[in-house]
């Protein structure tokens, strides 16, 4: 069996079904701050983070459902891959503006003031999360939000760190279906509700849900880290492959995958229009990207382990659908 196909196994499972630790005595408090009042929020707060999305495939996409909840921002994301991405925005760190001459502590403290308006509270603060650092902890047990995650890729399946507080956490059965993320959202009259979306069609291969497999561009260890990697390794050793599967794409293949990235946020930008229907009132949303994606700049393709502008650089948007 495939490591990918043990990982979606897994991933079916619900939190409670993981093996569970020890309590471990600590000298932190796990209980909220008593300088913070006990209140609980008014808005439900839902972030989606459009995998691999770089900020000029969006523009180029002009994508008009989402522009309803405000003007695009571009914006830079503190990782170049999925993983840590996630974590610094489970940590309330949205992707940032790069201001110039302005200390990082003074940035965060401007940064988490937002979360005043996303969540319909008062007195939210990066101290506010101390001990964890982590937003879902905070959301839930300081705020009564029902908390949420609806993941694409494996590298964020429930059981890694990410899946700390979450009352749900799902690796959907398939990478690329935002549409079906959203017939699994309900909402609660009596609490808010917090959800995090991990949308994978604007993710290596950039395919639609509809599209056949055997319409994708292939190459190995994208679309999951997992995929394939197990087959190019006998005795310890990687061994060469067959065909031009090693060769790295040329300048006409790698323009078609930014055409297809693009193509991708303008078909999601239709699904967006289905999710705005379904929110109740009074829900805040945050759409952006863990970080881009690159096409051939510079001799690079995709995003991991790469120092370039634009696997970093990405579109951010939000406000109130009503």
């Amino acid at each position: 069996m495939s490591i990918l196909k043990r990982i979606l196994q897994r991933g079916q499972a619900q939190p409670e079904s993981l093996p569970t630790r020890p309590a471990q005595k600590s000298s932190l408090s796990v209980q909220p701050k008593e300088s913070l009042p006990l209140q609980r929020g008014r808005n439900n707060y839902v972030v989606v983070v459009l995998d691999s999305c770089r900020y000029d495939s969006f523009m180029v996409a002009a994508p008009r459902t989402l522009s309803r909840l405000g003007e695009v921002e571009r914006r830079w994301s503190y990782a170049s891959w999925t993983a840590p991405s996630h974590y610094n925005l489970l940590m309330g760190l949205l992707p940032h503006s790069s201001p110039q001459q302005v200390y990082a502590s003074e940035y965060y403290k401007r940064d988490f003031l937002r979360y005043n308006e996303r969540l319909g509270v008062e007195h939210v603060e990066f101290k506010s999360l101390i001990p964890h650092l982590f937003l879902p902890t905070f959301l839930k047990r300081t705020l009564g939000y029902q908390t949420h995650a609806l993941v694409s890729l494996p590298v964020l399946n429930p059981a890694t760190p990410l899946n700390r507080d979450f009352d749900s956490f799902t690796l959907m059965p398939k990478h690329n279906d935002m549409a079906a993320m959203i017939d699994r959202m309900t909402f609660s009259p009596d609490r808010p509700s917090f959800y995090l979306l991990n949308v994978g069609e604007t993710h290596y291969p950039y395919a639609l849900p509809g599209e056949s497999e055997n319409q994708w561009p292939k190459i190995h260890g994208v679309h999951g880290v997992f995929k394939h990697l197990d087959d190019l390794i006998v005795g310890g050793e990687l061994i060469a492959e067959e065909g031009d599967g090693g060769r790295f794409f040329d300048q006409d293949k790698l323009d078609l995958l930014r055409a297809r990235q693009i193509e991708a946020v303008r078909y999601l930008d239709e699904v967006f229009t289905h999710l705005f229907d379904v929110l109740p009132p009074n829900t805040y949303v945050t759409v952006t990207a863990d970080h881009g994606e690159l096409f051939g700049e510079a001799g690079y393709f995709g995003h991991g382990p790469i120092n370039h502008d634009k696997v970093y650089e990405v579109p951010f948007v939000e406000g109130k659908v009503r």
